[in-house]
């Protein structure tokens, strides 16, 4: 019998964080080991109880890593409807404030061991070795894979000197994906683009989207009213996600859209900025709290109107289509999946947004076919993923002698290499704290703390990083010429 493959999925989030880069790369892990045809690992962050309260809603904590695995089997489990197969690993991590994203710490590839380094995939991959300091995951793994999810240099531009930002961002961001990973995805062109990367959504929608996809079918076609509701937005209220979009067309457009009646619903850090902005409209634009958007309150809507465009692939996009909603959004690269189905509606300016929303108030949605819904769903995102990585397919390169070598053996083999040498001097750079802190990084995550250790079962930290690399340089300076 062939061996099977063994599959590392590493991600920047975890549950019950209902962020994308914590959800995608769950159901990932679970369709992946469905068939039982490879052996799949979750790789996630754990964080401190004091960062746990920072990042996770409604309360939730966890005493231990296993608490928070089971957490996590769990809410899968109750919505693919199947007993996922996969196992769950966790590496140190931080939150960050000012970022508001979970950075790694330590060289978070040592959560695989040696012997079972086979695929690598790295969800967010330059977010997951922007600060990396060890073993080059190339070095280690026979494939890695990137799954480029966020548009950062979108975000960047937002910010103040945003330009000049993301001139640099998209350059570091260049620098340590091609150093790090064999192949990248690009899940549409509305990411920043990558030498030699490929373009394919390999996201499905949660498989309760397509259950209540299908009562509303079974209701449209026994002549029942599926859709009692107008239209409405969700996402998480702060101004980058489409919100100053979306309420900028509505201001604009008042008088064409007299007697439209909107919905938004949404937490976040420009919630009371929002609410203050919809009540000079002269529509009638309510602002709500967030809620899951499988939530029996949304079913009944019509339109989900959706501006935004710093999304690269839209998960509630995805999850109206998949309800049978009409959906009204840019014509943006991030929207060119959702192209395909005909309850998808693009406009290219504010008169194209006023048509295109009063004919979808106007007119029932088109009924989904079978394909249509299979194209939606996560079986269809997982055999577009095996098709472009071409996982199943055999993958052989010529390894390392000695996998174990530490990462300055292993550049001298490559030394050769503008990409060995790219390689050495991010591992160098990223070794030392004062160049850490001017790019960013969280203060002390070259290392697990004595905490983090304890809580994951890692070997406590024999020397500070800085005597760390100091014997490395040494080592170094010891074999050159």
């Amino acid at each position: 019998m062939d061996k099977k493959r063994q599959i590392a999925i590493f991600t920047t989030a975890s549950l019950p964080w209902m962020t994308g880069t914590a959800v995608n790369p769950l159901f990932r892990a679970a369709y992946l080991a469905k068939d039982g045809e490879r052996i799949v690992t979750l790789v996630i962050p754990w964080l401190s109880l004091e960062d746990q309260k920072l990042v996770y809603p409604n309360n939730i904590t966890f005493s231990s890593p296993a608490e928070q695995e089971t957490y996590v089997h769990h809410w899968v489990d109750e919505r693919t409807g199947f007993k996922s197969d996969f196992s769950v690993l966790f590496y140190p991590g931080k939150f960050s404030l000012d970022k508001r994203s979970i950075l790694a710490v330590g060289d978070i590839s040592e959560r695989i061991p040696d012997e079972k380094a086979d695929i690598a995939i790295l969800e967010e991959p330059e977010h997951l070795t922007w600060y990396h300091h060890g073993k080059r995951w190339k070095i280690k793994f026979q494939l890695v894979v990137g799954i480029v999810h966020t548009n950062y240099l979108e975000y960047v531009r937002r910010e103040k000197n945003g330009r000049m930002k993301a001139f640099l961002l998209k350059y570091i961001n260049n620098w340590v994906v091609s150093i790090y990973c064999h192949k990248v995805i690009r899940l549409s062109a509305a990411t920043q683009e990558y030498p030699k990367s490929i373009i394919c959504n390999v996201h499905g929608v949660n498989p309760k989207f397509l259950e209540i996809g299908k009562k509303k079918l079974e209701q449209q076609q026994n002549g029942i009213q599926a859709f009692t509701k107008g239209a409405y937005y969700i996402g998480k209220m702060v101004w980058s996600k489409g919100y100053k979009e979306l309420l900028d067309l509505l201001r604009d457009h008042q008088k064409e859209l007299t007697g439209l009646e909107v919905d938004l619903y949404g937490t976040g850090e420009d919630s009371d900025q929002v609410q203050e902005t919809a009540k000079r409209l002269e529509l009638a634009v309510r602002v709500h709290p967030g809620r899951d958007h499988a939530d029996l309150l949304f079913h009944d809507y019509k339109v989900f109107l959706n501006p935004s465009t710093t999304d690269v692939v839209c998960t509630t996009t995805a999850e109206a289509l998949a309800m049978g909603k009409i959906v009204v959004c840019a014509n943006h690269p991030s929207n060119e999946f959702f192209k395909q189905f005909p309850n998808c509606r693009t406009y290219d300016n504010g008169d194209g947004f006023v048509k295109l929303t009063r004919h979808a108030l106007a007119e029932e949605p088109a009924q989904l076919t079978d394909a249509q819904r299979h194209e939606l769903s996560w079986e269809a995102a997982t055999e577009r993923f095996l098709r472009v990585t071409e996982l199943d397919q055999e993958f052989t390169r010529k390894l390392s002698k000695s996998p174990t070598k530490n990462f300055m053996s292993a550049s001298l083999g490559l030394s050769s290499s503008m990409e060995g040498a790219s390689a050495y001097v991010h591992h160098v750079a990223s070794g030392f704290e004062a160049t850490r802190r001017i790019f960013g990084a969280i203060p002390k995550s070259l290392q697990p703390d004595e905490e983090q250790c304890k809580e994951l079962g890692l070997p406590m930290p024999a020397v500070s990083g800085h005597a760390y690399l100091a014997i490395e340089e040494s080592k170094s300076s010891g074999v050159k010429g």
